[in-house]
């Protein structure tokens, strides 16, 4: 790397500006109150920020108003004291600066900065990454679909979301691990042996000597896995089940046997077929964390034994453990309050860990796996992707990790709306494969990847999504990720025409990108001094999407450029930073899709 390129190594002009003029604001009320222009006081809290309309400036700041009763002063006097104590601007920053209105302050940033930007784009091909998270450990956990059955569309938006979600945290500097929770223990892994193993009984006996019971897993995926357990161990298992009623059957020991086995065969298979969907789905985890490691390694007793210990549960009578739970999740919120047969809502309840039976429960699960990301592995962020259903398990998650003496905060849940999956204009509700609801592998199979992982990822978690299959193949502009594709393609397309015609960049050192003064050109290096805060920003939100809405806006405005703005036989010096202005927009559409997984075409 030359000395030239290191420059711009998380190189974030947005945030360089801002910070600059807050240092040149602190340092001129410094000076106006230490030659008595104000009154010496502590200096208040104010804002500066980029305005919505470049005529007030590239950055505004509010500090005359808000030191108007610190300083016992009317706003538009202590600006003009401020800007008259402003250390020199030649050859920094900014350019000018005004006072507008009652008193706000107007930065305008100097043409060798917005060259700067141009510049940094230009040469550093990994321009956005910054090193704004310093290397903070955070966990992000996400999909983590019940290993029982096949994914769904929730799990596809949550994939993107999750995935994109890492990128951003990545390209900010944080130090991130991707992981998925494999729920292989509890009741839900019980249940989906029995749904086998009544299924296995019937392919022999039929399903009137064994009804499958109504709480039992209904899917057509549940026939199948049975019939090929079958198919390996014949008919085995059925002559110690035979002549048993139905409450006999499922206490007895040939019951449990088959499960077991029932489960030993098939849940391996579905675990390895939520890999192959999610590598289909360009998701790749660090950490496949099974929470039957839990149990056998004693970690969740430990966790029952911690919080009893710190008086955070206590013994019932017929040998429960409970936890306090609404004492502890009180600050994050409403939590457990259940509905009544009268709309009433019932007061929260303390909540079982550990069953009389000496069974622990599924929280008591969930506190032992967050408690090993928080405590053992040492994660400063726990981010969990959950579905909106799961709004009331937030406050009692973050809750418990206050008890167990953690930090609640340190949790962070991003709750995701559901998906609505539209074709012509009407919802579509029925999967080729299953009957009741469309898979993850059903959608693959329709809907380009690249489709599926921008479009997923075009909205906010807290907004449903009307997902349009029709959009969603579509080769022209209606598809938002096509369009991106596209401008990327574009470039390319005038890059190698150029050196057709003898026409070679002469590299970012060579170029004078002042010249580009034109509203589109201005345009454009406007969003490229955005683009490594808006990282930084969907991180901090834990938004990715904002990413998404940016790359957007940005093909669009490269098109308005592309419209008003000659290359080919412009003026050589102009040519040449219009050039860099191009390959600049081009890194950073690479730099979008690449981080979201998504294909960069050269031609299309």
């Amino acid at each position: 790397m030359t000395d030239f390129e290191k420059t711009y190594q998380n190189y974030n002009p947005r945030q360089t500006a801002l910070d600059e003029a807050r240092a040149l604001l602190t340092a001129a009320a410094k000076a106006a109150m230490a030659d008595g222009t104000l009154p010496e006081a502590e200096l208040p809290a104010f804002i500066v920020e980029i305005p919505a309309d470049v005529k007030n400036g590239d950055i505004a700041s509010n500090i005359a108003m808000a030191g108007a009763r610190t300083w016992r002063k009317a706003p538009k006097m202590i600006a003009d004291a401020l800007i008259a104590h402003l250390p020199a601007l030649d050859g920094g920053v900014f350019a000018k600066v005004e006072v507008a209105g009652p008193g706000f302050i107007n930065l305008f940033l100097a043409p060798s900065f917005w060259a700067g930007v141009v510049l940094g784009a230009c040469s550093n091909k990994e321009y956005g990454r910054t090193d704004h998270g310093k290397g903070a450990k955070y966990n992000v956990e996400f999909v983590s679909a019940n290993p029982t059955g096949p994914m769904h569309m929730g799990n596809a938006r949550g994939g993107a979301l999750g995935d994109c979600l890492a990128a951003v945290l990545d390209w900010s500097g944080y130090d991130v691990t991707r992981e998925f929770y494999i729920n292989d223990a509890g009741n839900q892994i019980q249940k989906f042996g029995k749904s086998l193993a009544v299924r296995y009984l019937q392919k022999y006996c039929g399903e009137e000597a064994y009804p499958l019971p109504a709480e039992c897993y209904q899917g057509g995926d549940i026939k199948v896995l049975a019939g090929e357990f079958a198919e390996l161990n014949g008919d085995k298992y059925v002559a110690s089940c035979k002549g048993m009623d139905e409450e006999a059957l499922f206490e007895s020991e040939a019951f449990a046997a088959l499960k077991d086995a029932l489960v030993a065969y098939a849940l391996p298979k579905n675990i390895a077929a939520l890999k192959r969907d999610l590598g289909k789905y360009r998701i790749d985890y660090d950490v496949w964390f099974h929470e039957s490691t839990l149990h056998e390694s004693g970690a969740v007793l430990a966790v029952v034994d911690k919080l009893l210990e710190l008086g955070a549960c206590y013994k019932a009578e017929d040998g429960a453990i409970m936890y306090r739970s609404a004492q502890y999740a009180a600050k994050y919120g409403t939590v457990n309050k259940k509905k009544t047969d009268d709309g009433t809502e019932e007061e929260a309840k303390d909540e079982v860990l550990v069953r009389a039976n000496g069974i622990p429960t599924y929280f008591a699960a969930d506190i032992a796996y967050h408690y090993n990301k928080l405590a053992t592995r040492g994660f400063a962020k726990a981010i969990d992707v959950w579905g909106a259903d799961h709004h009331g398990h937030v406050a009692r998650m973050k809750g418990a990790m206050d008890a167990i003496g953690l930090h609640g905060e340190d949790l962070d849940v991003v709750l995701m709306q559901m998906v609505n999956l539209m074709r012509d204009g009407q919802p579509v509700r029925m999967s080729k494969r299953t009957g009741n609801a469309i898979t993850l592998t059903d959608l693959l199979e329709e809907v380009p990847i690249d489709s599926a992982r921008f479009l997923f990822n075009m909205h906010d978690a807290g907004s449903g999504i009307d997902f349009d299959l029709d959009q969603a193949v579509k080769t022209d502009n209606d598809n938002p990720v096509y369009y991106v594709q596209y401008a990327h393609a574009r470039i390319c397309s005038i890059l190698k025409k150029m050196e057709s015609e003898g026409v070679a960049f002469a590299g970012a050192e060579n170029i004078d990108a002042t010249l580009l003064t034109e509203p589109s050109e201005m345009d454009l290096i406007r969003m490229l001094a955005a683009f490594p805060q808006e990282i930084v920003m969907a991180a901090e939100k834990y938004d990715p999407s904002r990413i998404n809405r940016f790359v957007i806006d940005l093909a669009s405005a490269f098109h308005r450029f592309y419209g008003s703005c000659r290359i080919q036989g412009a003026d050589p010096a102009v040519q040449q930073a219009r050039l860099a202005l191009c390959i600049g927009v081009k890194n950073v559409i690479f730099n979008v899709l690449t981080m979201f997984k998504i294909n960069v075409p050269e031609k299309m």
